[in-house]
């Protein structure tokens, strides 16, 4: 039971609230809550948490040695040798590959490819691409847009270029939040769990954040007033809490209290005040459209 416990926590279940992004593309569609809506979004939830968890699993085995030399990290159950290497890797192996294959034999073989894409391209982070300076903060990106894109294929939803710009600025903006958080942990130029924060400066990462948070802002905007009718009001008046969450969640980065993306949205009530605001908003924009 000792093991079965360290392997839950390795799998990281608190960060599978990342996994809701799934249901953003159908709730932008109206058609989260039609029965195959509801479907897609749950099987896209449920496998998207399985693979990453695999992911998380992988990367720990890996990186166990620096985790060791890290103030929190070295609380985590493969680095501080709860759960055994072998048992990890097995495990890792099983969701990573695993999900995907069962996800093709019960004919869901776009959302399998999806899932294949965000594990193959995870995996080459894990083994290479994470110390590749600007390189990792594009990959991390691209798997919050990866599960965006896959709750759209689980649902038989098109996505929308505006949709998709939003999506990867804003997750463009949370890695780059979640770096700078790091660097104001562990001070600029020196890491020892991560290479490629010793090239990062505190006003580089800014830069980046920066950048990304106003092309979302923008993004977001552009095609709120690009909607006809009703819907268009409702969905330009979504538009102030979006930004004053984006603003909010950026001063907790500013802190250099969001490292963990998931603890902040858990944790912070205002935040969550605004998302509600802003969902009641965009949700009766879709029943109305």
């Amino acid at each position: 039971m000792r093991t079965v416990r360290a392997a839950v926590r390795a799998a990281r279940p608190r960060q599978w609230v990342k996994n809701v992004l799934v249901a953003a593309g159908p709730i932008a569609a109206g058609t989260v809550l039609t029965p195959h809506g509801l479907r897609g979004v749950l099987l896209a939830f449920v496998a998207f948490s399985l693979v990453a968890s695999g992911v998380y699993l992988l990367n720990d085995v890996l990186d166990r040695e620096a985790d060791r030399q890290h103030p929190v990290k070295r609380l985590r159950p493969i680095a501080s040798g709860e759960l055994p290497v072998p048992v990890a890797s097995v495990l890792a192996a099983v969701l990573g590959v695993g999900v995907p294959v069962a996800l093709v034999l019960v004919g869901e073989g776009p959302l399998a490819a999806v899932l294949a894409v965000y594990a193959a391209v995870q995996t080459a982070y894990c083994l290479w691409l994470k110390h590749q300076v600007v390189i990792d903060l594009a990959i991390v990106s691209s798997g919050f847009l990866l599960r965006a894109v896959a709750g759209g294929v689980a649902a038989d939803v098109p996505l929308s270029p505006w949709f998709l710009l939003v999506a990867t600025f804003g997750s463009l903006f949370m890695v780059a939040g979640k770096r700078y958080s790091e660097v104001h942990l562990v001070g600029e130029g020196r890491s020892a769990t991560r290479r490629t924060l010793e090239a990062y400066s505190a006003s580089y990462l800014r830069f980046v954040w920066g950048i990304a948070a106003s092309a979302t802002v923008v993004f977001y905007s552009l095609w709120a007033f690009s909607l006809p009718g009703h819907q268009a009001l409702l969905t330009q008046l979504s538009i102030a809490p979006f930004v004053v969450a984006i603003l909010r969640y950026a001063l907790d980065i500013d802190r250099g209290a969001a490292g963990e993306p998931e603890s902040v949205v858990l944790g912070d009530r205002t935040l969550q005040v605004l998302g509600v605001l802003w969902l009641g908003l965009f949700g009766a924009a879709v029943v109305l459209g």
